[in-house]
């Protein structure tokens, strides 16, 4: 497929990034990555405002606003067939000699690439605590960044690819998916593990808990042992590529029901998918 990189779109095999990219010297780069539907990127708005957060602690100055987005996506969609598709957003540093340098950086890589969805598996997916604790961010808040090596490593220890790897923070809390937020449901109340414990602010995971108090259930985010998990009625998966997937079983225990996780699924799938669709988290 075409790429987009740096105000141009090419063929991938014609993309070519500096080695002195800091983005790949030492991780500085941060992305998002999106869908879309019958032409329009989903919650646009929401992960720009992310990628900005994101890029400023960094320190890479670059800012694009939601008409600019759209218009590159559209672009590049259209110069690969008009099909929807997987979209990642990737802004990287920039060139600058080896070395760490605490000034900010001014000219960053701008890339935008684009693969086709895959099918998601009926009927959900199963979970899998993972032995390797989940990393704690490198700042105060985790970042979508380059750095991912605890997310690969985790992904090597599930041999099944329908199955996704669940984390516990070192202290044995709940943390997160490889890919994704973790949500569970018992008597009419959804819980998730709070940002505290250094996972990723997800823009699926906001929608989510939006849906869930207009539907009139109790949210709960805290600090969780997986025991307290597995005592679930029903437990979900989300992300903005997903959705949301409900979870059969984690180490083979299966779930009662996912009666309330559907109802979630369908008011996601009610909710506008436009680009001018305003996020009211």
């Amino acid at each position: 497929m075409k790429l987009w990189l740096n105000g141009s779109i090419m063929e991938a095999e014609e993309a070519k990034i500096s080695p002195f990219d800091h983005g790949f010297l030492y991780g500085l780069g941060v992305f998002e990555t999106f869908r879309t539907y019958n032409g329009q990127p989903f919650l646009l708005g929401s992960h720009l405002k992310r990628l900005h957060e994101s890029l400023q602690e960094m320190g890479i100055h670059f800012s694009l606003n939601i008409t600019e987005a759209a218009d590159m996506i559209d672009n590049l969609l259209e110069a690969n067939g008009g099909e929807d598709g997987y979209f990642r957003l990737n802004v990287s540093a920039g060139i600058r000699d080896i070395g760490l340098f605490p000034e900010p950086y001014d000219k960053p890589t701008v890339m935008l690439l684009q693969k086709k969805l895959m099918t998601q598996p009926a009927g959900g997916k199963k979970g899998q605590w993972l032995t390797l604790p989940r990393n704690t961010p490198e700042t105060a808040i985790r970042l979508k960044s380059h750095h991912y090596f605890n997310n690969i490593a985790g992904r090597r220890e599930v041999a099944d690819p329908g199955t996704e790897g669940l984390f516990l923070t070192k202290e044995g809390y709940v943390a997160e998916g490889i890919t994704s937020n973790i949500f569970w449901i018992k008597e009419d109340t959804l819980y998730t593990p709070a940002l505290e414990t250094g996972i990723l602010a997800g823009v699926t995971r906001s929608l989510v808990l939006s849906l869930a108090r207009k539907s009139g259930l109790q949210i709960e985010e805290g600090l969780y042992l997986k025991e307290q998990l597995m005592q679930a009625e029903e437990a979900f998966i989300t992300n903005s590529i997903q959705e949301i997937v409900p979870l059969t079983a984690i180490n083979g225990q299966g779930f009662k029901s996912s009666r309330q996780t559907s109802q979630l699924l369908e008011g996601y799938k009610k909710v506008p998918k436009s680009r001018l669709y305003i996020e009211e988290f």
